[in-house]
């Protein structure tokens, strides 16, 4: 019997590219992903509900930090509290993915597919982006690569992206080449290339995925695993996030190893990042617009 899939919502994130324009409606500052941006709701239940259109709500998991606490307690109210994975601090990517992994590593099947996703990006039309999650984790489940990744056609040129050339046509193809901020006279050739924009939301088996951090971070995922052991588990994990630097998943884990990649292409659906002022700027503007 194949395991149901898990997802994770990462919410770890400090938002300090866009500080300035993300503020409380009392005008707290506020993290990015806690603001409702003119909405009902704020980013992070974007991302949670996108989730839940794909995996059992029982089966999402959210990775914090202890300094947000004051925003995800009551954003996350309805979010079974195991499934709230503080992190002492905010030490990138790759922190986060793995605190997660190594977390469901216990509770489920190794080769359990899982959903990974930002919890600050904005989605049009979300039926579209949740067949394209549901591609990823069967292509991840059924498929011989490592992570599935989801590709966006470029509608707006924008070298602030990362970038992904497939190494084929078709739905799901191979990952060619990674190509991170190209400068923006680059953006013509890896659109006539058929680059697509890496949104970071990827698929993965959660054996594969931890495989691809012990290859790239053995040192990291070994300090994780000593410290996540009984009897302290996830609480006990101050002392080894004092130590450690931040590191990126994408540049330190993904981009070293594209063979064991492949990527879905997303027909537009209206998807956004809106980690940078321009992006986000972008967005309200339009969000004014419609008001």
């Amino acid at each position: 019997m194949n395991p149901a899939p898990w997802a994770v919502v990462l919410a770890g994130g400090d938002g300090t590219r866009v500080s300035d324009l993300t503020r409380g409606v009392d005008g707290t500052p506020t993290p990015k992903q806690y603001c409702r941006f003119g909405g009902t709701t704020p980013m992070v239940r974007w991302a949670l509900d996108r989730a839940r259109r794909v995996v059992s709500p029982k089966r999402v998991v959210v990775v914090v930090n202890e300094s947000h606490r004051r925003f995800w307690e009551p954003a996350l109210a309805d979010v079974p509290r195991q499934n709230v994975l503080i992190q002492p601090s905010n030490r990138g990517t790759g922190a986060g993915v793995l605190l997660a992994l190594l977390a469901l590593e216990g509770r489920t099947d190794p080769d359990t597919p899982i959903l990974l996703l930002p919890s600050d990006h904005y989605v049009a039309r979300e039926t579209v982006m949740a067949y394209a999650m549901a591609a990823a984790l069967f292509a991840a489940r059924c498929g011989t690569r490592d992570v599935v990744l989801l590709g966006l056609n470029p509608s707006a040129a924008d070298h602030d992206y990362g970038w992904i050339l497939p190494a084929a046509d078709g739905q799901v193809a191979a990952v060619g080449q990674f190509v991170e901020k190209p400068p923006a006279g680059a953006l013509p050739g890896l659109v006539h290339r058929g680059a697509l924009i890496n949104s970071f939301v990827m698929a993965g088996r959660i054996r594969a995925l931890v495989g691809m951090f012990e290859r790239s971070l053995p040192a990291l995922v070994a300090a994780f695993r000593n410290r996540m052991r009984p009897p302290l588990g996830v609480s006990g994990l101050a002392g080894l996030y004092a130590s450690i630097p931040a590191t990126d998943m994408s540049r330190q884990v993904l981009q070293p190893d594209p063979g064991r990649l492949s990527v879905v292409r997303v027909p537009q659906c209206g998807w956004s990042d809106l980690g940078t002022p321009v992006r986000l700027q972008s967005y309200l503007s339009t969000v004014a617009v419609a008001a």
